[in-house]
């Protein structure tokens, strides 16, 4: 549970080390998903972090992360990317699995871009898809907000009626077109994993209105809007989940269809960035 006078020094600490690193403070961040972290190379005049130096900062377990800040611009806006994120089935609590995003915060970022490697449960969607998320399901079974409110940073009861905004999506969609790109719209269903779904799971996740299912992106997109920042979530379908079609998951399927998506995946992000 969180404890606001620790987790604030926490972060002041994290924030005096980047401070002096760095010559501007980012007002975008951006969270790179599992084999998606080759947007990173698009930065110019960056600044690399690994994380391992940055105070408190957990570390990335997972493959397909690269575990670093990188920051720097991207089409003219000035940008901090983290290649890697943290995860609740790593074993992190909602406090360090959120940490990169308050960093984020105190920085002075005031939007974020998230993106996932996920699932997909819409039987319209195929292995390659782009998603805009325009609403998120937590069945992680916690949320990053129980204990002591951060009051400095965010309300108790913050409003998570438009927890994706609606006008950086109704813009992405708007260049998606210019640049031949065709993204889809669709609910994310949070799991905590690691495990993959059954597909009896599935099959109640599709029942309540779920299009997309993995275990990221909902603890961040919660706590970016309770400090305030305006979110665009997309995921890249990189299976379909279990029970939809008739084969087994495996993390290297979800690898392989990330790497050979990832170029449209970059351009269209990048895009994105000039106009939000």
């Amino acid at each position: 549970m969180l404890n606001e006078k620790e987790y604030n020094q926490k972060l002041a600490e994290a924030r005096h080390y980047l401070g002096e690193r760095l010559n501007t403070m980012p007002e975008l961040g951006i969270i790179l998903g599992s084999g998606l972290g080759g947007f990173a190379q698009l930065i110019e005049s960056k600044v690399v972090i690994p994380y391992r130096e940055i105070p408190h900062f957990p570390v990335s377990t997972v493959v397909g992360h690269a575990g670093q800040l990188v920051f720097g611009q991207v089409q003219g806006k000035r940008v901090v990317a983290m290649q890697g994120r943290f995860h609740y089935y790593e074993g992190y609590n909602m406090g360090e699995v959120t940490f990169p995003v308050r960093v984020m915060q105190v920085l002075g970022a005031t939007g974020l871009i998230v993106t996932n490697a996920a699932g997909g449960i819409n039987p319209s969607y195929r292995p390659g898809d782009l998603v805009l998320i325009k609403d998120h399901i937590n069945f992680i079974g916690d949320n990053p907000l129980r204990g002591e409110n951060l009051s400095s940073l965010g309300p108790r009861f913050p409003d998570l009626s438009e927890g994706y905004d609606l006008e950086w999506r109704q813009k992405a969609l708007h260049m998606a077109r210019e640049i031949g790109v065709h993204p889809q719209e669709g609910i994310y269903a949070a799991m905590s994993g690691p495990s993959y779904e059954t597909p009896a799971e599935i099959r109640h996740l599709r029942a309540i209105g779920a299009d997309l299912v993995g275990m990221s992106t909902v603890p961040e997109v919660i706590v970016a809007n309770h400090g305030g920042m305006r979110v665009l979530g997309i995921s890249c379908v990189t299976n379909m989940a279990a029970g939809i079609l008739p084969q087994k998951l495996s993390h290297a399927e979800v690898m392989e269809t990330a790497e050979r998506i990832e170029k449209q995946f970059v351009r269209f992000v990048q895009t994105i960035v000039g106009v939000i």
